[in-house]
């Protein structure tokens, strides 16, 4: 076989094992467990005696499937008599459960508020306040979280949301600032769902998409306490809003006035518990198995690379290059792992572009192998969501194939990239990665592998 096929479809096994880790149904299946007696749910034992109703809620891009497992996870007589629920997914992630409702609060890859998100958030909220003290209230929770469950303040409109979400991303603000501002300006996130409970137990599982897994930060913390204030938004506005008119007059006029006022949040109930039940790390370390299986040692970055993607590509693109002509550091064959996500800063232009950071991360170290060649290295980036940007792809790679592709029709990278538009070259190159929604997110995996052979 074809010695860059074989490379190709190497990497993609390796990139599937890490993904297969992190199945949403499998993470949970893996946390909520029943027994004749109980209902056991990572290291909470609740006796079925005495148990009233069970309100699953939450939201996130792995929900469906979240929710699905605990509806088989949960035993028959509790399914029929004693569960229900609602969950924000994205509108393609949206099947048809026996007691949770799956609401579609956006539609496929629109990482912003939207209005019926708004509608979602609110009956979410209804449904935790109406519970009791012998109720248990599941919060199923992953990557997208923030994006579905909007609830403004009643200082602020939801396009003044919008507004605010569309700077950040667009300026390149990490995901701590921008969920940052989210909390202050929500009435469901930092902490506040946790609080609206009336359920006598409260049970988050969580589903990491941020780097170090940050409780307060994943989903924009709808069960943890905000350690950062108004002041700590208004700050990071002020670094982003280059012209403050760029930012709706209300929310700043909030955050200002919030910020020369402050009160102290209400604490977070005693009898709330969040529990990680999968990240990057899972599914890191599930592709290092695979590889070692396959035949290539393993030089692991880790999984909290961050930083400009189009830098990241370069970075490895370079370690693929000392790996393959040098052996540094390691000898080839070789396999290059890393987890993380980085930001793209979109170029001002008025052409039309398409992409996304695992394209952006693919294009530029495509840049930098383009003199040096790609004879035995393959190169693949992919948002474990299936989603990168807002298109139909989950990532790229590149190769020797895409790289004599790309000369014999005349594109060079260096034009794509000035413009973000990474989408199009991978496109007319067939260097795109499309799995269509995973339900998981547990932000991107890289995978590189070099072979001399």
């Amino acid at each position: 076989m074809n010695p860059t096929v074989v490379l190709r479809d190497d990497a993609r096994a390796i990139w599937q094992a890490g993904m297969d880790a992190v199945d949403s149904s499998r993470l949970v299946r893996s946390a909520v467990r029943r027994t004749s007696d109980s209902l056991d749910i990572c290291d909470h034992r609740i006796p079925l005696a005495g148990l009233g109703r069970v309100a699953v809620v939450g939201a996130g891009k792995a929900g469906a499937r979240m929710a699905a497992a605990v509806e088989d996870a949960v035993g028959e007589d509790i399914l029929e008599e004693k569960l229900f629920g609602w969950i924000n997914v994205p509108a393609d992630c949206v099947e048809s459960l026996r007691k949770i409702h799956l609401h579609a609060a956006r539609p496929p890859g629109l990482n912003e508020p939207t209005e019926t998100g708004v509608e979602g958030s609110l009956k979410i909220l209804k449904i935790i306040s109406e519970l009791g003290l012998d109720d248990l209230c599941l919060v199923l929770l992953s990557g997208g979280g923030s994006a579905l469950l909007p609830a403004p303040i009643s200082e602020i409109t939801l396009e003044d949301k919008q507004t605010v979400t569309r700077l950040l991303m667009q300026r390149a603000a990490t995901i701590n600032e921008l969920n940052c501002v989210r909390k202050r300006l929500s009435l469901i996130k930092g902490g506040n769902l946790a609080r609206a409970a009336k359920a006598g137990t409260v049970l988050a599982l969580i589903i990491s998409d941020v780097v170090h897994d940050p409780l307060d930060t994943i989903a924009s913390g709808p069960t943890v306490a905000d350690p950062s204030t108004a002041a700590d938004a208004l700050a990071v506005l002020h670094k982003y809003a280059t012209n403050l008119d760029d930012t709706p007059k209300s929310v700043l006029d909030y955050l200002i006035s919030k910020a020369r006022n402050p009160e102290p949040d209400l604490p977070i109930p005693r009898n709330v518990h969040n529990y990680i039940i999968g990240n990057n790390a899972v599914a890191l370390n599930a592709a290092a198995s695979k590889a070692r299986k396959l035949g290539y040692p393993v030089h692991s970055l880790g999984s909290d690379n961050q930083g400009e993607a189009h830098e990241v590509g370069r970075t490895l693109a370079e370690m693929c290059v000392a790996t393959r002509d040098r052996g540094d550091p390691i000898s080839p064959p070789a396999c290059l792992l890393s987890g993380g996500e980085p930001v793209v800063h979109l170029t001002e232009t008025d052409e039309l572009r398409k992409g996304g950071r695992n394209q952006e991360v693919v294009l530029a170290g495509l840049e930098r192998l383009w003199d040096a060649g790609m004879h035995g290295i393959v190169l693949l980036s992919g948002g474990t969501d299936g989603e990168d940007g807002p298109t139909d792809a989950a990532g790229a790679f590149v190769d020797q194939q895409v790289l004599e592709t790309a000369r014999s029709r005349c594109l060079t990278p260096d034009s794509y990239l000035a413009i973000n538009n990474s989408y199009e070259f991978f496109d007319l190159t067939n260097g795109l990665l499309k799995t269509g929604p995973t339900h998981t997110n547990v932000m991107d995996l890289r995978v590189a592998l070099i072979d001399t052979e």
